[in-house]
């Protein structure tokens, strides 16, 4: 593995999560393969997961890290070619990823989307600068549309879980008083498509994800009968793609509750977090058994870390 941009840059997914659930039975296992190495974590936006996860990860592997938020402690970044930077930038791309490849050997970076500007936010203008200007591997710790991270803990998750070969997952939209990205949903979606599942996509209408994401994945307006006999229920807040970046509805009938989760095959409840309580999901269900979000939360290190270990392993060849 070269990077991990998106959950395409995963070659053989069984392998990869084989080996991140060896990991989480033996995690110093490969504590000196990072010896002497050094990952920078920059950080666009907040995190609690990403950031602890992913830093606890290169640990594990013997590397050092170094974090920097960009929202107080570094200059503001221009992205764009052939600025005049007479305004609120102070550095360009070009020198601030060149400047931080010869402090690093692995770059992480985090940054949302605009959810105004949905030509830009396509095209990944922050993360693909970084691909471009780097000379270091580069990985996504969530960007304008995607967090490959998350749906890879997310697949260890339902493999370590699963209690049928190829059990029925259900993605369904929940309300949330802000405008959310589509990066988790996104990366979930393409996720499920590499894996050996019943994958199903539920929202009210007019809420429908890229198309270029979702492809042939069934999609049902009823939640009710999206939910029928599901292992395993993963929700999440999305804001509108058409009309980019509006919240058009707030319908609570979509929170998940306990009658939601009846008609379920006694169904495990999945969030990324963090996740905003009797909006999303009721407390009913969040603080219940089929609630696995802090199994959930716990694999993002390891699906950091594998990710770590197979991009080192390359470095060394």
């Amino acid at each position: 593995m070269k990077q991990y941009l998106d959950v395409t840059d995963i070659e053989n997914l069984p392998k990869l999560i084989d080996e991140a659930i060896a990991l989480k039975k033996n995690p110093f296992a490969f504590e000196t393969l990072g010896k002497h190495k050094t990952i920078g974590l920059l950080f666009f936006n907040s995190s609690l997961r990403t950031r602890l996860s992913t830093q606890k990860a290169a640990m594990q592997l013997g590397m050092h890290c170094m974090v920097m938020n960009f929202t107080s402690e570094a200059w503001t970044i221009e992205f764009e070619d052939g600025t005049v930077m007479d305004g609120g930038t102070s550095e360009h791309i070009k020198e601030a990823a060149a400047v931080v490849s010869q402090y690093c050997d692995i770059i992480a970076v985090r940054a949302f989307p605009t959810l105004t500007d949905k030509e830009k936010d396509q095209s990944e203008f922050v993360l693909n600068n970084f691909k471009k200007y780097a000379s270091v591997p580069i990985i996504n710790m969530e960007s304008a549309t995607a967090h490959p991270l998350q749906a890879l803990a997310d697949a260890i998750t339902i493999m370590e879980l699963k209690q049928t070969q190829k059990p029925k997952v259900v993605l369904s939209w929940a309300p949330h008083p802000k405008a959310l990205p589509h990066a988790v949903a996104n990366s979930f979606t393409k996720m499920m498509q590499k894996m050996d599942v019943d994958f199903v996509i539920t929202h009210p209408e007019g809420y429908e994800l890229d198309p270029e994401v979702t492809k042939k994945t069934p999609i049902m307006h009823n939640q009710k009968e999206a939910f029928k006999d599901a292992d395993f229920i993963y929700v999440k807040n999305w804001s509108n793609f058409k009309d980019y970046g509006k919240v058009l509805n707030q319908d609570k009938s979509w929170t998940i509750t306990n009658e939601q989760m009846s008609v379920t095959n006694n169904g495990k409840f999945m969030h990324c977090l963090p996740v905003r309580r009797n909006m999303i999901v009721a407390d009913e269900v969040l603080d219940s058994e089929q609630s696995i979000v802090i199994q959930q939360a716990n694999n993002r290190t390891f699906s950091a870390q594998v990710v770590l270990k197979n991009i080192l392993e390359e470095l060394e060849k």
